[in-house]
């Protein structure tokens, strides 16, 4: 398991912010109870299974809802 921090361009409206959760939340190998979005912040942070997906998955899962990221930082759990 790995530990992900993915910092993203400014976000909008809180909506954004369930958007996105609700997207990565649909992802194999996403701890889905891990996933946290923050408005405020901009900050994207959860737990996933490197064995199922990839941080470069879920970099493109944001990327394809219109968001854009701006740094990724992955940690082991």
């Amino acid at each position: 398991m790995q530990k992900a921090t993915i910092q993203l361009e400014t976000l909008v409206c809180p909506s954004c912010s369930q958007k996105i959760e609700g997207a990565l939340k649909a992802l194999e190998g996403i701890e889905k109870e891990s996933v946290s979005v923050s408005f405020n912040t901009s900050k994207v942070k959860l737990n996933f299974n490197d064995e199922k997906t990839s941080i470069k998955d879920i970099e493109n899962a944001i990327t394809k809802l219109g968001y854009e990221v701006k740094k990724s930082t992955v940690k082991p759990l």
